[in-house]
C-alpha cells in the first residue's frame, strides 16, 4: 500500500504510516506542482492533504487506486467530498484534533485587543511611560457571540466564561439540549441578527459553504457594535472583504482579527492592510506544536485503519 503526502505533516504522521508496513512518498510542496501531482497520484491508494491541495474532479479522475483522503485539518473547502463518494473514496479529517489551539487563539485576540501588551512594550522601549494611555478594559462582563456552535466554539466558550465573560451564541442545527448549550452554559440566540446587536467580540465557527459565503456583509457589520471586534479563524470567504473595508474606513466596528483570507497568502493590494486595527495571521489558528502532532498521529492512524478494511470515526 502507498500513501502520497501533498503537504506539511509532523514526523510522527510518517512514522506511523511506516510502521504499519506503508510505503510513504511525501513532497510538502508537491501541492503547488500540479501536473506532476496529476501524473503520480494514479499509483496511490491514499492521498494526505492540507487546504492547498485541490482535490477535485480533475485530479479524482486520475485517482484509479484511490481509497481514502486524508485532511490534516478540519476544512473540507478544498475537498470534492461528493465527487469522492461517488468512486468509494472515504474522505477523513482529524476531527477535534486543532480544537483547543483555535480556542486558545481566539482568547489570545480577545486580550490583545482590550490589553495590546505589545503597543505597550514598544512604546517604554521608545523612551515613554504613558500609564494613562495604555489603560485597558476588563473582559469580565464583556459578551463574546459565537456564530456557529461546534466544537471549536464550545471551547472557546469554556476559557469566555472563564473569564467572567457572557457567552452567546446563534446556530440553526443546535437546539438548547445540545451540550455546548446544556453543559457550557451559552445562552442560544434564534438568529444572526441578535448576536451581531449584543456582542462587544464575534468570533466565527462555521466552515465556508455556499449559505456561508458573505455570511457576515455590508448589513451585518452595520448591526455590530462600533466597539466590537470581529475575529475569524474559521474560513476567508466568510467575511464579504470590500464591506469589511468600507465598514472599517467608516469606523463602523473597533476592529478585527483575520486568520484567514479569501486569497492565500495575502495579496499585497488587499485594501485591509491598509488598516491598523486590522490585524493578520497566517492561517495559524490551528497550528501549534501539540494540534500538529495530534492532526499528524490521529490522520495517519484512520488513513491506514481504512486502508486495511477497519472502520474509522473520522470519516466524513
Amino acid at each position: 500500500m502507498k500513501v502520497l503526502i501533498t503537504e506539511v505533516i509532523w514526523d510522527q504522521g510518517i512514522t506511523t504510516l511506516q510502521e504499519e508496513g506503508i510505503e510513504v512518498y511525501y513532497d510538502k510542496d508537491l501541492w503547488a506542482k500540479r501536473e506532476t501531482l496529476l501524473e503520480i497520484v494514479k499509483d496511490f491508494d491514499a492521498i494526505i492533504v492540507r487546504n492547498q491541495t485541490k482535490v477535485d474532479q480533475e485530479l479524482l479522475i486520475e485517482c484509479t487506486k484511490l481509497k481514502v483522503i486524508g485532511r490534516l485539518g478540519v476544512g473540507l473547502d478544498n475537498i470534492d467530498v461528493v465527487k469522492a463518494k461517488e468512486k468509494g473514496i472515504h474522505v477523513v479529517m482529524a476531527r477535534h484534533a486543532n480544537a483547543t489551539s483555535v480556542a486558545e487563539y481566539v482568547m489570545a485576540a480577545i486580550l490583545s485587543a482590550k490589553r495590546p501588551i505589545h503597543e505597550a512594550n514598544e512604546d517604554v522601549k521608545n523612551g515613554y511611560w504613558d500609564r494613562r494611555k495604555h489603560t485597558g478594559e476588563e473582559l469580565y462582563q464583556k459578551t463574546i457571540g459565537l456564530i456557529g456552535l461546534g466544537e471549536i466554539a464550545h471551547r472557546v466558550a469554556k476559557r469566555a466564561t472563564a473569564f467572567g465573560m457572557e457567552v452567546i451564541g446563534y446556530d440553526p442545527f443546535i437546539t438548547e439540549y445540545d451540550h455546548i448549550v446544556a453543559e457550557t452554559g451559552v445562552r442560544i440566540k434564534s438568529s444572526l441578527d441578535e448576536i451581531l446587536v449584543n456582542s462587544d467580540f464575534i468570533s466565527i465557527h462555521v466552515p465556508l459553504t455556499p449559505s456561508t459565503k458573505d455570511l457576515i456583509s455590508t448589513q451585518q457589520l452595520k448591526s455590530m457594535k462600533p466597539s466590537a471586534f470581529l475575529i475569524n479563524t474559521s474560513r476567508g470567504g466568510i467575511i464579504d472583504e470590500k464591506a469589511l473595508c468600507d465598514s472599517l474606513m467608516n469606523h463602523e466596528i473597533a476592529g478585527v482579527f483575520l486568520d484567514v483570507l479569501e486569497s492565500e497568502p495575502v495579496d499585497p493590494s488587499n485594501k485591509l492592510l491598509d488598516f491598523k486595527n486590522a490585524i493578520f495571521s497566517p492561517h495559524i489558528a490551528g497550528l501549534t506544536t501539540e494540534s500538529q502532532i495530534r492532526i499528524s498521529l490521529l490522520v495517519a492512524k484512520e488513513v491506514g485503519k481504512l486502508l486495511k478494511g477497519q472502520k474509522s470515526l473520522c470519516v466524513v
